[in-house]
């Protein structure tokens, strides 16, 4: 029989560590043999490590090296399976969606709540959902988890102990994992609607902003003072922001000194929309984008892509309209 061909780049994480005197430390994939072998009996593999980090120290430098490494090392393989911290495993997963438009095979992250070093590790697990997935000839980026896989920008890390670490958010299941095996509900599946490309240029200038209560104004002035070029900012319930005693001073200035303001919400499982309160329409009237349905994570991947390919405000306003990779939900 046939073996699909996969390309696992292994990055670190907590798949990938051993216990220490100072904690756990990722290592090589030389940790992963054990498993691989097992998979090896179904799949045809090849493993290239391309970074050894904890998670928390990927930025989006690290983000552009792996959306490099998938495009370049792509061909002549069926599927890329990336093993990763889950820390920020939900931020390079939305900025790798967006990197690679067009992507014609399936890339898919993982990663596991304990290492695989560890007999009750559920490592085995997601990496074999991963390969499954990988293998699946379903191009797009996804992330795999606690047998469910998600699109790679609709994912969001809600647990830091339990296995089911990652939620999709105001989406589908891509695929879950049953007595049938895995099941892909292809409705939820991008729509590849370009030739293949790498588009990694980024904007690390983007600042992520949760609002609270009497937030002081004048910290948009600060952000912009600092040479920040975009700011999401998760408001309450729909995207409301407090307008009285010039709560909406900061957001105007910074709007007019050409800063593109995202507005999201707190509220996980729902949309902002801004013109349901008139709090809301005070700010379309400034001319902020709305985030509508998208996680934070993936509007701060999404507005630090849009702005690193060189856009103005105003065609980051119309990308942030547009559905790329899934990330939000299309209006009728």
């Amino acid at each position: 029989m046939h073996q699909k061909k996969i390309l696992l780049l292994t990055t670190g994480g907590t798949i990938a560590s051993l216990s220490g005197e100072e904690g756990l430390a990722p290592q090589c994939s030389c940790v992963m043999e054990q498993s691989l072998e097992q998979l090896r009996v179904h799949y045809d593999i090849t493993v290239r490590d391309i970074l050894c980090l904890d998670s928390s120290n990927i930025s989006p430098r690290e983000w552009q090296l792996i959306a490099r490494r998938i495009f370049e090392d792509r061909v002549g393989f069926d599927g890329i399976v990336v093993s990763h911290g889950t820390d920020t495993m939900a931020y390079t997963a939305s900025a790798v969606s967006f990197m690679l438009p067009g992507i014609d095979l399936p890339v898919v992250f993982t990663g596991s709540q304990l290492p695989l070093a560890d007999i009750l590790s559920d490592g085995p697990d997601n990496l074999r959902t991963a390969f499954a997935m990988a293998a699946s000839g379903c191009p797009g980026v996804f992330l795999a988890f606690d047998r469910k896989v998600i699109l790679g920008c609709r994912a969001v890390k809600v647990r830091a102990s339990n296995f089911s670490a990652f939620e999709s958010v105001n989406a589908r299941y891509v695929a879950t994992v049953s007595n049938l095996g895995l099941v892909v509900d292809k409705s939820i599946l991008p729509t590849p609607n370009a030739v293949p490309a790498l588009q990694d240029n980024i904007c690390e200038n983007v600042f992520l902003l949760k609002l609270t209560p009497g937030l002081n104004p004048a910290v948009f002035d600060m952000l912009a003072a600092m040479g920040y070029k975009g700011i999401v900012v998760e408001a309450f319930g729909l995207g409301g922001i407090h307008v009285l005693n010039k709560g909406l001073r900061g957001i105007r200035r910074a709007v007019e000194d050409g800063i593109s303001v995202v507005i999201t919400t707190q509220c996980l499982y729902d949309s902002s929309d801004l013109r349901v309160y008139q709090v809301g329409n005070k700010l379309l009237e400034l001319g902020v984008i709305q985030g509508r349905d998208m996680t934070s994570e993936a509007a701060m991947a999404k507005l630090m892509w849009a702005l690193g390919q060189g856009m103005d405000p105003e065609q980051v306003a119309a990308v942030f309209r547009k559905n790329l990779a899934g990330e939000i939900t299309e209006e009728p």
